[in-house]
């Protein structure tokens, strides 16, 4: 990356519009990437009491239910950030009246969480459409108890690597933002603060039936934040003969002729650590670090 912690290839201004414009639904590779990393939770002994949704709208929210599931004692805290999702998140999250689990089981607050307040937070396929990871690393970071941790997952730099291909071959803007390595979100978690990050990927194919369908998909997942993009309108005769392209080009006989697309998904994990103090002649340390160590039974280390 050119500089750590700020994707080379996305402008700021495009995420913070589709960050405000973006469907207030989760797409499907977005419900089926959470449902595989709950899963992951099952190597996890200790329970949180409290764990944060960053975005479950978008990121799932089935697998807001799964996770509660797992954790039926846990207080949740929703993170929201743009209003029209925030609405939605509350009616998905209420529930009704007359199902016991209601008067059992916390209820979900709606607020960012204070510092040091919660055990996990659970992040799904937002940080490739972010266009300052490493800020919402920090946030993040400063959010997390001692011992908290983080589990995320997003878009890898195989994505698409077949559109790219096309786009490339006929002379066209990219398609889409360059993906961060996985290497690279690692890097990142240890400049923000985390400890041990544990990153691992896998590559998924969609197939499509026409694409119509295909290009739809795509819409729905996000958009090409590229600051090199195609800035104008796109007339129809150019969409028609994309379509006619694709149909030509991504027709895969491995999955019946349907149109076939590759998207690597990364999975992160990492710990926050107790406070760090680093012992000389004369040592600082911030009056809420020292509570920390003191609370967590951690002597100074240098």
């Amino acid at each position: 990356m050119a500089e750590i912690g700020r994707p080379p290839t996305i402008d700021p201004v495009a995420a913070a519009r589709w960050h405000a414009a973006a469907p207030a639904y989760p797409p499907w590779l977005h419900e089926e990437v959470a449902r595989r990393m709950q899963e992951r939770l099952q190597w996890i002994r200790l329970a949180p009491k409290v764990w944060c949704h960053w975005e479950p709208v978008r990121g799932g929210l089935q697998a807001h239910a799964l996770i509660s599931q797992r954790y039926p004692q846990a207080e949740c805290v929703v993170v929201e950030t743009v209003p029209r999702h925030a609405a939605v998140a509350r009616g998905a999250l209420r529930q009704p009246w007359w199902r016991p689990t209601r008067w059992r089981a916390p209820k979900a607050r709606f607020a960012l969480p204070a510092p040091g307040s919660v055990q996990m937070l659970w992040s799904n396929m937002a940080l490739h459409m972010t266009a300052d990871p490493q800020a919402l690393f920090v946030q993040w970071q400063q959010a997390l108890a001692v011992d908290g941790y983080v589990m995320f997952s997003c878009l890898g730099p195989d994505t698409l690597r077949e559109l790219r291909a096309l786009y490339a071959e006929l002379g066209w803007p990219p398609p889409s933002h360059a993906f961060t390595d996985m290497h690279d979100w690692g890097d990142m978690l240890i400049a923000a603060g985390f400890a041990e990050p544990v990153m691992d990927m896998e590559r998924l194919t969609l197939t499509f039936a026409t694409p119509e369908r295909l290009l739809q998909e795509l819409a729905e997942l996000g958009r090409n934040l590229h600051p090199q993009r195609f800035a104008a309108m796109r007339g129809r005769h150019w969409r028609a003969h994309l379509h006619r392209t694709l149909a030509d080009r991504l027709a895969d006989p491995r999955h019946g002729g349907q149109l076939a697309l590759t998207f690597e998904i990364i999975y992160g994990h990492a710990l926050k650590p107790a406070p760090r103090v680093r012992v000389t002649e004369q040592s600082s340390v911030s009056l809420a670090d020292m509570r920390t160590l003191l609370r967590a039974g951690h002597p100074a280390r240098s």
